[in-house]
């Protein structure tokens, strides 16, 4: 039976469930896991449980969830603050003063199911009642990996949950003896990319120049200067940079150095992305080990050829490529750039359909109702 098919069943023999998904950045950020939860949400909710959310930023009338908007100090305002245990980056710490807030308006007896992907506070604050007989199931979300699930270091020794939501198979296998696990990617809504056309003017892109994009937080992890470092290698090429983070002053002096009239950087809006991606030939991620990466599945709905690290990982949603390479590979990845700008940009991937949020969510609901009828022996 399909996940969507068995979360009808459970929703038609069972009441409602009550979710809280609870993260900082909701209404407030359109990064990666800020837009999969939501979507999770908003179509568990137009499905017809009680979902509740609980974010920093305005409310968005179009949800069919319940918002709650809460103070929390934003990362970028954090940055200066040190990298010490328990407040290992920027996010930690905006992550504690999300939490702080977070604690007073958390009622644990109003929900069934609680979700996040943010440890260790807001994680630890919904866990507070853990271990009660009335206390709602949690949900751990690997949005940001698995290390949480999977370390017994420092604060990550403190780490517990009802249900793991793997959002790739790697992590699953790792974690599936320790904890009830249930394999999930990201998705997107495919029909948000349907008939959309690029429109570079509107994004200061040039007219008749290949460009490359790449969507991308501006931090370590993500290695953008090293993609910078790749697109300059290829002549002609413009490079544009749909992000923001700790590095964008690294980011824009390099674009100086080396690409001097050839990089734009830019900060959109979600509803203004899928005109960005259609707006490119090819896109680029340099991370090497994504925890999913929607903007893979969004670069395949936009037709675009996928430069990205090669792992079992990354050919588990994109499938064989040959624009995949050793990223870590000067020469090889300005090689995969070049085809993949041979190939330019195409139909929408097939594959993208596989992800769409329905299904996505439906997945959610099926095992939220599978750890339920765990604890009450139904």
């Amino acid at each position: 039976m399909r996940a969507s098919e068995t979360a009808k069943t459970a929703q038609q023999g069972d009441r409602p469930l009550r979710f809280l998904f609870a993260l900082p950045g909701f209404h407030a950020e359109d990064r990666g896991a800020e837009v999969a939860l939501l979507a999770v949400a908003d179509q568990l909710a137009r499905s017809g449980d009680q979902v509740t959310v609980i974010g920093t930023g305005p409310d968005r009338p179009a949800a069919a969830y319940t918002y709650r908007r809460i103070a929390a100090i934003g990362r970028r305002r954090l940055e200066w603050l040190p990298h010490i245990p328990f407040f290992r980056s920027e996010t930690a710490w905006e992550d504690a003063t999300f939490a702080f807030n977070l604690r007073r308006a958390y009622r644990p007896a109003d929900f069934d199911v609680t979700v996040t992907c943010n440890y260790p506070f807001t994680h630890w604050t919904l866990r507070r009642a853990g271990g009660a007989a009335a206390a709602p199931l949690h949900l751990f979300v690997t949005q940001n990996g698995d290390w949480p699930a999977f370390s017994d270091k420092a604060e990550f020794k403190y780490f517990s949950c009802d249900g793991l939501v793997c959002t790739n198979p790697d992590y699953r296998e790792r974690n599936r003896e320790r904890w009830r696990t249930a394999l999930i990617p990201n998705g997107i809504d495919p029909a948000r990319f349907a008939g959309v056309e690029g429109d570079r003017a509107a994004f200061g892109l040039p007219e008749g120049t290949p460009v490359v994009l790449m969507v991308s937080a501006l931090i370590e992890s993500k290695r953008v200067p090293d993609g910078m470092r790749a697109v300059a290698a290829v002549p002609g090429v413009h490079f544009a940079v749909a992000g923001d983070g700790p590095l964008r002053d690294e980011v824009e002096q390099l674009a100086a150095d080396i690409l001097p009239g050839r990089f734009t950087r830019l900060t959109l809006p979600a509803d203004r992305m899928p005109a960005l991606y259609r707006s490119a030939d090819a896109f680029l991620h340099m991370s090497l080990q994504e925890s999913f990466g929607n903007v893979f599945v969004e670069a395949m709905a936009a037709g675009l050829p996928i430069v990205g690290h090669d792992s079992s990982r990354l050919r588990w949603i994109v499938g064989e490529r040959d624009t995949l390479c050793d990223t870590e590979n000067g020469e090889a990845l300005t090689a995969a750039i070049g085809r993949a700008l041979v190939i330019g940009q195409g139909q929408a991937d097939p594959r993208a359909q596989a992800f769409a949020w329905p299904e996505i969510a439906a997945q959610y609901r099926a095992f939220a109702a599978e750890l339920m009828a765990g604890r009450t022996g139904a």
